[in-house]
């Protein structure tokens, strides 16, 4: 997508300082990794990008959009003067949403495997459409914008993914994105402290499927509970995906291999098949099967669907699977944590065949309100029955899941913090162990993967 200043002034109501007719072939909101020629939106956050619109000029920012303070404090560039940057931002992402008007738009919503679930979709889709899919975890207010303006104008199938930290957040990201086909990947407990538990968190997912036309398609998790209840919020046609024999696309027998990929059979109304998941741990399975019910809803031979799922491969901090030359295998899935997401990779490490100890590092679930004692808790007693070795719990708010696990984990303890983890595993880890790592982003626990990688290498 391409814009000139006075399209991003008449999109976002603004003002053109500077040459009008100047281009912009990108998008950013980081001065830090935009790229030549790129629109820099000066959005107010915990810093103010005022501040950073000198460097994003440095960097080779074509434009830049400001407030009202920006053409004194950034004059003689090319600049959009606008009351509120953000706002700018969405303007220009309907703008772009109403020239993709032949595209259509995937959105995937979910308490657990939005991120995972959107990047399969895309590379189920990838063999026979021209797909573009949200970055990274670009799933909020300006993340999402920015998926519709890196859109390439030839788009057929854009996934998105849609993030919710307040009711009606869903809702104005589905606004701007107007999807066709909606999925979402699970009801749990992330965010619950925010969204008023589960009940809340269903409420707010189900935006997603209120904002799909009467032609969309709903694609909902069979073996969630909350599914009925979502299914009775659209008017879109609903496909059920699940193990049960109840569900409209059914995943048959599954097998986890030596390194935690799965391997399943899927029964659809469009043909059955072998899908072989690139990514690890067996929550994978239903993902990937959302993913390709997708695909083959939007006509893709199940040969190319089947190919796509295979080749997808890891993002940074989720199920890294890391063997030192000693032997000890460092499972790091420290990019996010809730209960579903935790429970997963405690199942999956138990899966893992080991020599030595399975060791489980599990650090704080944030955001659950009121109900992070008992989510806690019940990952300990979680990893007691899955016949996990050791238990560390990091932070305070983590300390239930010592309790949890009880007597059915010989050895557990709890740490303050970071550094003492990195003490802690130190003297503990012994070849042929097998370390997972699992918390919410803010307890910074990809630090004890470095820690723990550099003194195996020692």
């Amino acid at each position: 997508m391409q814009l000139t200043a006075a399209e991003v002034a008449e999109a976002a109501r603004g003002v053109v300082h500077g040459n009008a007719t100047t281009i912009a072939t990108s998008f950013a909101i980081d001065s830090r990794v935009l790229d030549a020629g790129a629109c820099f939106f000066a959005l107010k956050g915990n810093r103010d990008g005022l501040d950073f619109v000198p460097h994003a000029f440095e960097r080779g920012a074509s434009m830049a959009v400001v407030d009202h303070r920006g053409p004194d404090a950034v004059p003689n560039r090319p600049l959009v003067e606008v009351d509120e940057p953000m706002t700018a931002l969405a303007d220009c992402a309907r703008l772009a949403r109403a020239r993709l008007a032949d595209t259509v738009v995937v959105g995937i919503t979910g308490s657990a495997g939005k991120t995972a679930t959107k990047d399969l979709t895309a590379a189920a889709l990838s063999r026979s459409r021209r797909v573009h899919a949200s970055p990274g975890s670009f799933n909020n207010e300006a993340g999402l914008p920015l998926t519709l303006l890196g859109a390439p104008p030839d788009t057929e199938v854009l996934v998105t993914e849609m993030g919710a930290r307040f009711a009606g957040n869903i809702a104005e990201l589905a606004e701007l994105a107007r999807p066709r086909i909606g999925v979402v990947t699970h009801v749990g407990m992330a965010h619950a402290g925010h969204l008023g538990g589960r009940d809340g968190i269903a409420q707010v997912k189900g935006e997603l499927l209120e904002a799909l036309p009467s032609s969309g398609l709903a694609v909902l998790n069979a073996d969630c509970d909350a599914s009925r209840d979502l299914a009775a919020r659209t008017s879109a046609r609903v496909v059920r995906v699940g193990r049960g024999d109840d569900a409209d696309v059914r995943i048959g027998a599954v097998e986890v291999d030596s390194e935690l990929r799965p391997r399943f059979t899927l029964e659809t109304p469009w043909g059955s098949g072998t899908i072989v998941v690139g990514l690890r741990g067996e929550h994978q399975v239903e993902n990937a099967a959302m993913a390709a019910t997708v695909a083959l809803a939007l006509g893709v031979d199940i040969g190319d669907v089947t190919a796509g799922i295979e080749r997808v491969t890891a993002a940074a901090l989720r199920m890294e699977v890391v063997r030192t030359a000693d032997g000890v295998i460092v499972i790091n899935d420290a990019y996010n944590s809730s209960p579903t997401s935790a429970a997963a990779a405690v199942r999956s490490l138990a899966r893992l065949p080991v020599e030595g100890r399975r060791i489980a590092v599990l650090g704080e679930m944030l955001e659950l309100g009121d109900a992070s004692e008992h989510e806690h808790r019940a990952i300990g007693a979680l990893a007691a029955d899955a016949g996990i070795d050791v238990i560390i719990a990091v932070g305070a708010n983590a300390a239930p899941v010592v309790e949890g696990a009880g007597s059915g984990v010989a050895d557990r303890r709890s740490v303050a913090d970071v550094d003492e983890v990195v003490a802690l595993l130190d003297e503990l880890v012994r070849p042929g162990d097998a370390v997972l790592l699992k918390a919410s982003r803010a307890v910074g626990l990809e630090r004890v993967a470095d820690a723990l990688l550099e003194a195996r290498a020692r």
